[in-house]
């Protein structure tokens, strides 16, 4: 039983990955440390970053080089980091937890986190339209993006800082993601639109259940399904369409092509595959009468807030703010008045570059990245990209990590298997061995030839 067409659950807009939040410098036989550099191919978010941070010893720097599918990918990239950099000073721990999964996981938000999207999106807006060579913060460097890269960037930002109707407007004006969701459901699901209930239990339970995660609560997976809302953490009122999430895709119709703004991205395996269903708390795993205690939610909620108090000890000092409570009040307007790029974290040893879009079969070209990066990552949608002269840019002990296909729901066993048969064949063919020990159904491990 298959509730749509082959892979289109998945999308055309990687939001969010396929696969668990992964320290990448411990995919290796030992963990890496010293300075590192590190290229993620397709990440579409930075749960990899945060995780591989949090691992981090004091005395350890690694730079981060990111490569994008679209610039509304990265646009969000750069969004998701600045939120995780948001100092406790000016945001307590739970609600910087609870506005960045509302900003990365739902389709609507709270009237609070709508502001603070907002303020972030005009700090953003300037800081790539900066024309300084250095950048304006280690962290969030579009230096190296053309000119007309950085314009679609300030362009994209703008279009988040003007107010979105709620999805109970009647006026005309931006996108609703409530229609823009639901025309992806219909889309998806096509006669089986009016079962739909009966598709999204039959997916969790078959499929997402069958591959391990049980922690996926059946409500709040059937309310992410219906409506798009995978974190509801407060009482408040969530109907605030979240600009991040839209894109727009080309269409042909009768020979000319429209480009239609919408949700194009994953509408099947869920946001709750980054952060919420692996947990080094064994405690958060704990069942009773058969059942999970904490659902995905809770899981994310306490990850999420985990790498972020790592974030803190990464500074020059600890953060004197202690964890807030509860009940804590949203931030004044005041708070978010003065958080400008220069108040976000500076982290110790820590730095994330942002590549042109095109330049991942260029950068084999350039002296600077010869035998250059130390660990490589493909995510599923971006696998395609790796040939030969990748090795060129590997380091020689370089580790290359690829995203498999166990969370993509649409595809089936058979197929799934054949998608890591072809990810075998290209990283052979690229000049990298398959690392069995480390490898599992989730990511394939290689590790570079020794060239002769």
């Amino acid at each position: 039983m298959s509730a749509g067409r082959a892979c289109e659950g998945a999308g055309w807009v990687s939001w969010w990955g396929f696969s668990p939040a992964l320290d990448l410098l411990s995919a290796g036989d030992v963990r890496r440390e010293g300075e590192t550099n590190v290229l993620l191919v397709g990440c579409g978010e930075p749960r990899h970053i945060l995780k591989t941070i949090a691992g981090l010893r004091n005395e350890d720097s690694l730079h981060v080089w990111v490569i994008e599918n679209s610039m509304e990918v990265m646009a969000r990239q750069l969004l998701l980091l600045y939120l995780a950099l948001m100092p406790q000073e000016s945001i307590g721990l739970n609600e910087k937890t609870e506005v960045y999964l509302e900003v990365f996981g739902n389709s609507e938000i709270r009237s609070q986190t709508e502001e603070i999207l907002r303020r972030a999106a005009s700090q953003l807006s300037l800081c790539v339209t900066e024309t300084m060579e250095t950048a304006t913060h280690p962290c969030l460097n579009t230096t190296l993006l053309k000119f007309k890269e950085r314009d679609e960037l300030e362009r994209i930002f703008k279009l988040w800082i003007k107010p979105q109707f709620s999805s109970s407007s009647s006026e005309r004006g931006p996108t609703l993601m409530s229609k823009a969701w639901d025309n992806r459901v219909r889309q998806h699901l096509g006669t089986r639109y009016d079962s739909k209930k009966g598709c999204f239990d039959w997916d969790l339970t078959m499929k997402l259940l069958d591959k391990g995660c049980g922690v996926i609560n059946k409500r709040q997976y059937v309310q992410w399904r219906e409506r798009g809302l995978a974190f509801e953490m407060r009482e408040g009122v969530y109907q605030i369409t979240n600009p991040s999430l839209l894109s727009l895709r080309v269409f042909n119709q009768r020979g000319s092509k429209v480009a239609v703004r919408g949700y194009w991205g994953d509408i099947v395996s869920s946001p709750y595959l980054s952060f919420g269903i692996e947990t080094d708390d064994k405690s958060l795993l704990k069942t009773q009468n058969g059942q999970y205690i904490k659902t995905a939610q809770d899981i994310s909620f306490a990850n999420v807030q985990a790498l972020f108090q790592s974030l803190s000890s990464r500074r020059g000092c600890p953060s004197t703010s202690e964890p807030d409570a509860e009940g804590e009040e949203p931030l004044s307007q005041t708070d978010q008045k003065s958080i400008t790029i220069n108040d976000l974290m500076h982290l110790n040893g820590i730095s994330v570059t942002f590549l042109p879009l095109d330049s991942l079969h260029k950068l084999p070209e350039k002296q600077k990245y010869s035998h250059f990066f130390n660990t490589i990552y493909f995510s599923t949608s971006c696998v395609h990209q790796l040939g030969p002269n990748m090795r060129q840019i590997a380091a020689p002990d370089a580790v290359l990590v690829i995203e498999l296909a166990k969370y993509i729901l649409d595809l089936n066993k058979e197929q799934e298997a054949g998608f890591a048969k072809t990810v075998l064949r290209i990283a052979q063919e690229a000049g990298f061995e398959l690392w069995q020990e480390k490898t599992d159904d989730i990511h394939a491990v290689f590790k570079a030839l020794n060239q002769k």
